[in-house]
């Protein structure tokens, strides 16, 4: 059994646009401590948002694209009886902005482009934009869901 609940910590927002998600972002892009490569790379792919696209500003990119990629269902995997079940549920909100965060890096890293700006920069777009492998990262979670609506009497 669990003793307590862990503590949520609150992030101080970000100095340039005061936006806490972008903090949190940051921290999840960051290696070995290093928090001013990170933050540069984040505020680096921004500003590369904002000069690839005339329509929006870059924040307003950033958000969309962590909108788009919020998860509603997971499926979660429950032993009954000797058998496992992929069990839909529903997304806490905060765990849908850690998802978010955690594919949107992870697909940026394994992308193609030269530096991590111009990898950050591109899946971002395509995020807001719905498509890119995080976008398609959320429709297989979506998929798997929808496909197991059987066992959702197994909720727990």
């Amino acid at each position: 059994m669990r003793r307590r609940k862990a503590p949520v910590r609150e992030v101080l927002p970000d100095p340039i646009y005061g936006n806490k998600v972008i903090t949190k972002f940051i921290n999840s892009l960051m290696y070995d401590g290093k928090k001013s490569t990170a933050t540069s790379i984040m505020y680096g792919a921004i500003d590369a948002i904002d000069k690839k696209n005339q329509e929006k500003k870059g924040i307003e990119i950033f958000n969309d694209a962590i909108e788009n990629i919020k998860p509603i269902l997971e499926v979660k995997s429950r032993r009954v009886g000797g058998a496992t079940y992929q069990v839909p549920v529903e997304v806490r909100p905060a765990r849908q902005q850690a998802l978010a965060i955690r594919w949107i890096i992870s697909f940026a890293r394994k992308r193609s482009e030269r530096t991590m700006i111009d990898k950050l920069a591109g899946e971002l777009l395509d995020a807001a934009n719905s498509k890119g492998a995080s976008f398609k990262k959320k429709e297989d979670t979506y998929k798997m869901a929808e496909a197991n609506k059987a066992f959702a009497h197994y909720r727990w």
